[in-house]
């Protein structure tokens, strides 16, 4: 027997192929895409406008869960929710949903595991099983845009009121959730394409951050993509021999390169790029690292988040105390380099990438 078509994983104009295959005329495949993006339907009996024969071959012949939760946490404020998800081939991966007063972003992952091997990251720890498929990545975003309507409809009917049908349940998609997005980006854009789509989601290209260790050649494509995402770079260090260390990629793309294609980005694009920065303690949180970071980005249109360390299990390495942390944003304050510190969000919960995974696995082999 054929596998099941991933619905999830066609473009519109793959879908419109596949239908048309079928018999079916081309404004099918609308139809289909607004009941998957805008409607974020289930199952295909809701697709009420489908004739009852189509809806029929769809159930038989495509596939509407390519991923399944298998382990949630949230944390003691409600406002951070992660989940682990199982894939058709058992692999798992994990997202994390984030209210905020204004927006609700998703982080999600592009790859199971990460082949990048930074030493503070516990998905870097346990290695790269694959790439995601466009369809996985997407999923990701559409299982947390339903929990969301969801809700808003259960408190709607509790309190006898009428639940606002939002357009766009999730707000806000940042590509910073397991894997590097670079080192997938044929599966990586297409999600993006397929969440930016008018036709469906419609989620606006702003409202999408793509974030990378520094693969430098995939900073230099985006730079040539029609989609104004935003783009944050994890430096982690400001000089090559403690980046080497901590990012093992620098040594294949040392900063002398990525800064290079980090400021093309910026230039040609006309868009900020944020510098992500770990603050881990007496590693790389020093007054002279921060002037060494200030001196790196001088005349680079960016922004920097400094983010105390989200320390992982069986790793000596811990976050940069309160003190410390200012210390930082005060060097690069004086040297007129912008930087916020980053609220870190669901420690509670280990929200940090890959410690979900990594603790659901070393509770299966105990």
């Amino acid at each position: 027997m054929a596998e099941r078509v991933a619905l999830y994983d066609l473009s519109h104009r793959q879908l419109t192929e596949l239908l048309m295959d079928w018999g079916e005329p081309p404004f099918r495949a609308d139809q289909v895409w607004q009941w998957l993006y805008r409607s974020l339907a289930g199952d295909y009996e809701s697709m009420g406008n489908l004739p009852a024969a189509l809806r029929a071959r769809l159930a038989a012949e495509a596939d509407l869960t390519l991923l399944t939760p298998v382990a949630e946490q949230v944390s003691a404020t409600g406002q951070t929710h992660k989940v682990l998800f199982r894939l058709r081939d058992g692999n798992t991966v994990e997202s994390v949903l984030m209210h905020y007063h204004d927006r609700r972003t998703a982080c999600i992952s592009t790859q199971v595991g990460c082949g990048m091997g930074c030493n503070f990251c516990a998905t870097g720890q346990g290695g790269l099983s694959r790439n995601l498929s466009a369809g996985e990545i997407v999923a990701q975003v559409v299982h947390f845009a339903r929990k969301i309507r969801e809700t808003a409809i259960e408190q709607a009917e509790a309190s006898g009121t009428r639940a606002p049908l939002e357009i766009h349940p999730v707000t806000n998609v940042v590509l910073m959730g397991m894997g590097e997005p670079l080192a997938n980006l044929k599966a990586t854009w297409q999600a993006i394409e397929t969440l930016t789509d008018e036709r469906g989601y419609n989620l606006g290209a702003r409202r999408i951050t793509l974030s990378t260790v520094g693969l430098a050649p995939g900073i230099r494509r985006l730079a040539e993509e029609s989609l104004p995402i935003n783009l944050a770079v994890s430096l982690h260090a400001a000089d090559d021999e403690l980046r080497n260390q901590l990012v093992p990629i620098n040594r294949r793309y040392p900063l002398s390169e990525l800064m290079d294609a980090v400021h093309g980005y910026a230039e040609s694009t006309r868009r900020r790029v944020t510098i992500e920065y770990a603050l881990i303690a007496e590693v790389n949180d020093t007054p002279q690292q921060a002037q060494k970071l200030a001196e790196l980005l001088h005349g680079l249109l960016c922004h920097v988040n400094l983010i105390p360390l989200n320390p992982t299990p069986g790793s000596s390495l811990r976050p940069s105390p309160r003190e410390r942390v200012d210390a930082f944003r005060d060097e690069l304050d004086q040297a007129g380099t912008p930087a916020t510190v980053r609220m870190r969000r669901g420690i509670d919960i280990e929200a940090g990438c890959g410690q979900l995974r990594q603790r659901q696995t070393d509770n299966a082999i105990q």
